[in-house]
Formats: C-alpha cells, structure tokens, sequence
C-alpha cells in the first residue's frame, strides 16, 4: 500500500510492512477463565496459581501474547515489573477481601455466589472515585450524558461504548470498574452526535479527550464514527483530539501490523489536516514497554502522521518506585521524541493499598529522578493527584514560619482560579493522598473546600442526584 498519498508535503511517510516483510502475529488474550493455559503460568507453584484465582476473581484480568512472550522475564517471577503490572497478586486484595473468596473457591460454591460477593467486595473499593459519576458528568438540555465527562473547563472526557476494554488490564488501573461487568459502575456512550453538539454548545472546550478503556481497541472505521463528527468546521474552538491508551505498550501491532494499521495513520493524518492537532497520552510505567523493535516502530509510525505522543504513568511500589526507573524511562522517552506529561500518585481506589506510596517518598524519587534529565524531559509534572477538587501536584517540602510543611498547587481545577495557587499542607511522612492531608498554619480548612461543597451541591440539584 503506497502511503505516499496520504502523507502532506515535507513529512516523513509511515512505513508500511506487507507480510512478506513481517511475520503478523495473532492478537491472544487470557483472562481469569484461561490463564492456567499460559505455559509460563503453568510451571509457577500452584500457591502463586491460587492466588490469581481469588483476586481475579474480584479484580479484572486480561494479558495478551505479546505481554506475556515480549515484555515479561519469567525468571524474575514474582517481582518482575511487568507481571506485576499485569497479573494478579495475592496483596492486591486486603486480607479480609482475600479470605472472603477464597473459602467460596476452595468451597467450590456456585458461580452466582462467587459473583455475588465479588461484587459487594468491588462496592467496598470506592470504584469510581473524585466524583467521576457525580461532579464530572455534564448534561445536556436537561439530560444527563453518561459517556461524557466534564471536569476542567478546557477539556471534555469521552468514552465511546465499543472502546471500554483493552488489549491487557493493569492491575492498578483506578478505571478498573469499567471492566467488571457491572453494568451501574461502566462509563459508555454508543454514538457521538451528543457529544459534537456538547461541544459545539460549549466554546470554552478547545480538546476532547477520547478514553476508556483504550480507544485503540477498536477498528479504524468505528473509531471514524466517533472522530468525524468533531471534524466539523463548525467546531473550529476545538482545537485538539487526545487519544488516551495503552496500546503503544501491551500491543504495538496495532499501528505496525493490524489489517487496518494504515488506515489509523490516516485517520490522525486526517485529523492534522482538518488543523487540529492530535495528542496520543501514551501509558507507560516501565522503560521495558518501549524496548521491542515493534514498540519503537509504533512510535516513529505514529510520529509520522504529525501526532504528538506524551507519556504518563502512576508512581507504584512493586513497578516503578525507584528514581532510577524514571530517570531511565524519561531519557528514552526523550531520545524516541516522546514528551514526559505526568507523574501521577495511585489513585484512592481498587487495589490502592498495594501500589501506593506516601507523598513525601513520591516528592524525593521525583526530584531525584528529575535533577538528573536535561530540560528537555522536564516538561513532566508530578508528583499529581487527580483528586476530587482537580489536579494537585506536590511541588515539594518546605519549612515556612518554623513549620515543616509540603507545598502543593492546583495544576488543574474545578474552578480555573485555583489553578497555579499555592496551599501547604502539614508535613505527613504517612499521607498517601489528599484527604490525608491537614492545613498547616493552624487553618481548618484548605482554600477551596466551601467552594468545592457548593460546587456538589448544585451539581446534585442539576442531575436530580444522578
């Protein structure tokens, strides 16, 4: 296929591999039905086998060939970083939780009740927390838009329903509730007209945010479906469409080999064309997601089309909690032409317990690994809570007035005036995430939070408590 055509003048064209020239390797996945036919899962003990069995049974699991073949170092079982990201682990259940299913599997109890208590379990791990399906989902002439979220002025989340899966689960990911198969817990919208009109109804939105799941699970015709509608000159105050995955990482064939991989090169080709510009939020929390020949192919293919890619990720104890980890993974990044976006702290949600680590020891793997990159990967930002009142980053630890403190900022909030304020916060070397946190200087409360009450209760009184 010559993708000469599609290419604008003075930009380098996406290679393009037939299949003479690449092997096409068939997308296999495993979940909590069949992992056991891993060949690799198969040698480890049959403790370690249990244990997967009892928290996949609570927590979603999904893991394809390539995570399994490429990515993992079965010699390293259990600490290697990427099983650990990618498989369940005993402690990612607390031992209560743990206990509770495990009598009902080793009672070979019937699968409803294996469900049923599963599910009261998922109520106790706050699936969906900072006000996801209350303060952030907007409506339109009066009718709530559950696929939509609304949450800073400037950006709209969007969630199509055929996106709401990915090629493998993370096991910290805080949207682990859209995987469950709860129904009353899943974020999904089945078609994008309501969302054109969203934002053509709103001109403050210069970006859309596509999401999930993984957009990227999707064929390229369908992801159309949902892209087009954006297009529309009309809704020339939208300024760029964002592409939130992970696929770059646990499935690069998808913009390598995948039947339609070309056609999704066209598609941000498109988009660049139509003068908006498009940003892929790649998820990466190890540099060993960017080390296979294919991974780095993905990258310059997408490159190519004019997209811009930026790196996030979640700083999370058993995976990445070592500056060493991120000044490597930045310099890479940086030398692939990637730009570090986020170091985000593990949400409050799920298995939080087992990947969280205290902001104080977030704050020093940051600045560590921070002072030893050049300016160019210092366009990062961290470490950052995406909490109920915005994006809170943790600018780092102070004394002021003879009182230690930790000094935070509003990088994005519910209200555009906190951004870029200054607040501090008591010194908590136990603190893990912003309700942990008490006002120093003897206030009672931070600056914001009458503010943000009123914000909920006039959200509720707009979506009738929905």
């Amino acid at each position: 296929m010559d993708m000469k055509s599609i290419s604008p003048p003075g930009r380098a064209r996406p290679h393009h591999f037939a299949g003479a020239q690449r092997e096409v390797e068939p997308f296999t996945y495993f979940t909590e039905r069949n992992f056991e036919n891993i060949t690799q899962v198969n040698e480890l003990p049959a403790d370690l086998r249990f244990d997967m069995t009892v928290v996949s049974s609570v927590l979603p699991f999904k893991v394809n060939s390539y995570v399994v073949n490429q990515l993992i170092d079965w010699s390293d079982i259990p600490d290697d970083p990427i099983f650990q990201l990618t498989f369940p682990q005993k402690g990612m259940l607390t031992e209560d939780h743990f206990q509770r299913m495990a009598k009902l599997i080793r009672a070979d109890a019937p699968r409803n009740e294996i469900k049923e208590e599963a599910n009261r379990i998922r109520l106790e791990l706050n699936p969906h927390p900072a006000g996801q399906t209350t303060l952030n989902v907007p409506t339109l002439d009066g009718e709530v838009l559950p696929g939509l979220q609304h949450k800073y002025r400037e950006t709209v989340l969007f969630f199509p329903a055929a996106g709401q899966t990915c090629h493998s689960y993370c096991t910290f990911c805080f949207r682990w509730a859209q995987f469950v198969g709860m129904s009353d817990l899943r974020f999904a919208a089945k078609e994008a007209s309501q969302l054109a009109e969203y934002v053509r109804r709103h001109p403050e939105v210069t970006n859309v945010l596509i999401t999930g799941g993984d957009p990227m699970v999707m064929k390229t015709h369908k992801l159309e479906q949902y892209v087009e509608p954006l297009l529309d000159p009309s809704l020339e105050h939208l300024q760029t469409i964002r592409f939130g995955t992970k696929s770059m990482a646990y499935w690069p064939q998808r913009f390598v080999s995948d039947a339609d991989a070309d056609d999704l090169l066209r598609l941000f080709e498109r988009i660049v064309q139509s003068g908006r510009s498009v940003a892929v939020m790649a998820h990466y929390n190890h540099h060993r997601e960017m080390e296979t020949e294919i991974a780095r192919e993905a990258i310059r293919r997408i490159q190519s089309t004019g997209a811009v890619i930026r790196s996030q990720s979640p700083l999370l104890t058993h995976i990445n909690d070592s500056a060493g980890v991120w000044e490597l993974m930045w310099r890479e990044q940086v030398r692939l032409g990637i730009i570090p976006y986020y170091m985000f702290v593990e949400r409050d949600t799920g298995a939080e317990h087992y990947f969280k680590i205290p902001l104080v020891k977030a704050v020093k793997i940051f600045r560590e690994a921070f002072r030893h990159v050049n300016g160019l990967a210092r366009t990062v930002r961290g470490p950052s809570m995406s909490a109920t009142p915005g994006k809170v980053e943790v600018t780092g630890i102070s004394r002021v007035a003879g009182e230690k403190v930790l000094a935070l900022r509003f990088l994005q909030g519910r209200n555009p005036e906190w951004v870029g304020k200054p607040f501090f916060a008591k010194y908590d070397e136990e603190a893990s995430w912003l309700h942990h946190l008490k006002p120093a200087f003897g206030e009672e409360k931070f600056f914001f939070e009458d503010e943000l009450d009123e914000m909920s209760r006039r959200k509720i009184e707009e979506t009738g408590g929905n």
